[in-house]
C-alpha cells in the first residue's frame, strides 16, 4: 500500500507549482533589481515600479521584492549585471539571448553547454545581432525568416531550454512569428 498515500499525492504537487514560482520568482527578482540599479538607485522610477507591478500580477512576496529593491539600491553584497548572448539556433535562425547574471563566468558554460547539447554553437559578439532592431520592448527581426514546421517546433523546443536556464531573461528570435 505505499505510495498510495494522499498526502504524498499533494506533497509532489506541490514542490512542482513551488519549484515553478521559485523560477519566476527569481526572474522578477533580478528585473527588478536590474531596474534599480538603471535607475540609479531611484526606486519610484517608471522602469521599477512596472518591474514591481509585473511581479504583483505573478504573486510574488512583498519581502521578496523589497529585499530585490534593497539589493539594487547597493545593499546586497553581490552585484548583477546584464548580458547579451548571441548564436543561430535550429535552421540558422539568429538569437539574441538576455541574461541577469551575478556571475557570468558560471551563466556563459550554462549557455553554451544548452547549446552545444542541441548540436550548435553560441556565437561570438555582434555575429546575430545585425538581425535584429531595438525596439522600446526589447528586439525584434529586421528582417524575419520563414520557418516549416518541423524547424519551427525544434526552435520552440530550444528556446524552452534555453528560457529554463536560471539568468536567461529574454530570448529573442529572428524567425517570423504570427501574431
Amino acid at each position: 500500500m505505499s505510495g498510495h498515500n494522499k498526502w504524498s499525492k499533494i506533497k509532489h504537487k506541490k514542490a512542482a507549482t513551488d519549484a515553478q514560482k521559485g523560477k519566476i520568482f527569481s526572474k522578477h527578482s533580478a528585473m527588478i533589481t536590474m531596474e534599480v540599479k538603471k535607475a540609479g538607485g531611484d526606486a519610484s522610477s517608471p522602469s521599477v515600479l512596472a518591474a514591481v507591478e509585473r511581479a504583483k500580477r505573478d504573486s510574488m512576496p512583498k519581502d521578496n521584492i523589497e529585499r530585490a529593491l534593497a539589493k539594487g539600491s547597493g545593499a546586497g553584497g553581490d552585484t548583477l549585471e546584464e548580458v547579451m548572448y548571441e548564436g543561430y539556433g535550429p535552421g540558422g535562425v539568429a538569437l539574441l539571448i538576455q541574461a541577469v547574471t551575478d556571475n557570468n563566468n558560471r551563466t556563459a558554460p550554462e549557455i553554451r553547454h544548452i547549446f552545444s547539447k542541441a548540436g550548435l554553437e553560441l556565437g561570438t559578439p555582434g555575429s546575430a545581432a545585425w538581425a535584429f532592431e531595438k525596439t522600446d520592448e526589447g528586439y525584434k527581426p529586421s528582417t524575419p525568416m520563414e520557418l516549416d514546421d518541423a524547424t519551427g517546433e525544434k526552435l520552440a523546443e530550444f528556446i524552452e531550454k534555453l528560457e529554463d536556464q536560471d539568468d536567461v531573461t529574454n530570448v529573442f528570435s529572428s524567425a517570423d512569428t504570427p501574431e
